[in-house]
């Protein structure tokens, strides 16, 4: 799959969400206001924060897949990061705020006013379109893990395209919060005490706050500078080991610079009896085998290095201990 069609995709997944999201939130607050309920409100306003995420995240796809310029010769894939991680605090501070707030003022008051009818009726529309927008996330995961021969699972941990990511996580939690706000309504309303509905609308916030947590460390991991995974980063340096006249690998470092962009860097130890010739052949040859391989591999440096043990070595990082999890196989 080329890159544009996997951005396509992204930026496709995220406009279902968000219209989704927009008619739900909208419905969803009038069922509120009209059923007084607090987890119903809370499930609004998880809604509206997953509205403007999905506005947030579009803008992530929009601003990170402008090309490099000579201010930003590695393009501006790492703004991308920057506007969802904006968009985790948003789920942060606004939906998990709210819901959680109200939920204890609702458990403070205890009254509830209005008929629970139209809240039903709402949660059980929300949830068949929460459930169509998911099944376009879970799409796109999976043919995502199969391009890159791994786990849908797997695939949701390491991937550097935010976006779908967060997708996935908040139509799933959205399905949950669903399931939360209808058990406590019902029981609000077959028992008639609002501790119910209370504790429903605390629960949502509570995982609203998990999402937001989940994926703001995700985006700051990123922003930092993120490796590839550790097999990704095995299959590199095989691919580079088996290019004529290069006798090690030194060192090899990558970095991930946006959802579909990626830096390698090796100091590269070639045949003592290679000429100039050579290893310049040896160099392109290189750099062919890991984008084809790799098509997300954009720039490709190699540092003619002297045998291990001569003279000053840089330090290397990604093949000692200490590594992230976000890096382990």
């Amino acid at each position: 799959m080329a890159e544009a069609e996997v951005k396509t995709e992204s930026v496709g997944t995220v406009v279902v969400a968000g219209a989704a999201n927009l008619a739900i939130a909208i419905a969803k607050l009038v069922a509120g206001l009209l059923s007084g309920s607090a987890a119903m409100l809370s499930e609004a306003a998880h809604s509206v924060a997953d509205t403007t995420t999905e506005l947030l995240l579009y803008l992530a796809l929009r601003r990170g897949a402008r090309p490099a310029d000579p201010r930003h010769p590695f393009g501006y894939g790492k703004e991308s990061y920057v506007w969802a991680f904006l968009a985790a605090l948003f789920t942060f501070v606004a939906g998990a705020g709210f819901a959680i707030t109200h939920g204890v003022t609702t458990i403070l008051v205890h009254e509830h006013t209005g008929s629970y009818l139209v809240a039903y009726v709402v949660l059980a529309i929300s949830f068949a379109i929460e459930s169509v927008s998911l099944a376009r996330a879970v799409r796109q995961v999976r043919g995502e893990s199969r391009r890159w021969r791994t786990t849908p699972r797997r695939y949701l941990r390491l991937t550097a395209d935010t976006t779908v990511k967060a997708v996935f996580l908040e139509d799933s939690a959205a399905l949950i919060g669903l399931l939360i706000a209808a058990a406590g309504l019902t029981l609000s309303h077959l028992t008639g005490d609002e501790l119910y509905d209370g504790v429903a609308s605390i629960l949502i916030g509570v995982l609203l706050l998990v999402v937001a947590a989940v994926l703001a460390r995700s985006n700051i991991s990123l922003l930092v500078g993120r490796a590839v995974s550790e097999r990704t980063h095995r299959q590199i340096e095989q691919e580079l080991a088996q290019v004529p006249t290069v006798d090690r690998i030194d060192t090899l470092m990558t970095m991930v610079l946006g959802p579909e962009d990626i830096l390698v860097a090796a100091k590269v130890d070639f045949r003592d009896d290679a000429t100039g010739a050579e290893i310049e052949a040896a160099s392109d040859e290189a750099e062919r085998r890991l984008t084809g391989r790799f098509p997300e591999i954009a720039y490709v440096f190699l540092d003619p290095t002297r045998p291990r043990g001569t003279g000053r070595r840089a330090r290397t990082t990604q093949d000692e201990p200490g590594r992230s999890v976000d890096q382990e196989a």
